[in-house]
């Protein structure tokens, strides 16, 4: 298996199924639409990772940082693919990075259905935060 960075021409597609597959937990928004993806790589395509094994994708996560603080979104390993590391890899990888450009705290969202994922972060060293969350889509 490899970690590498996200190539939009190479890997849109096979991401984005990845994603709508993944069960609770990730769900495609407007945020995802190729568009959106290609801004955000403007911002930091070093932390936009697959994980891939000849050539075929088996994981995916998506970083970013604002200069004080990190977020992970999207998150997902094929279902074939679970429970054999990748999904740590990847967030170890993630949190190389967030490290290198002086990151020191990261955020995630875990839906509370994704009952998996919650567990894996935890066993991560994620912490619950007692936060309410707000959000409003900018018109």
């Amino acid at each position: 298996m490899k970690i590498r960075q996200f190539r939009y021409d190479a890997d849109l597609v096979e991401v984005r199924r990845l994603w709508s597959e993944s069960g609770p937990g990730v769900h495609l928004s407007p945020s995802d639409e190729p568009q959106e993806i290609q801004k955000k790589l403007e911002q930091d395509p070093d932390l936009f990772l697959v994980a891939e094994d000849d050539g075929n994708i088996m994981g995916t996560v998506l970083g970013g940082f604002d200069g004080r603080r990190g977020m992970v979104y999207h998150l997902a390993v094929k279902s074939a693919y679970r429970r054999k590391g990748i999904g740590t890899a990847l967030m170890q990888e993630l949190e190389a990075r967030f490290r290198s450009k002086g990151c020191r705290k990261y955020y995630l969202l875990v839906q509370k259905q994704a009952q998996g994922a919650f567990e894996f972060y935890k066993k991560f060293g994620c912490e619950v935060m007692d936060l309410n969350l707000l959000g409003k889509r900018v018109p």
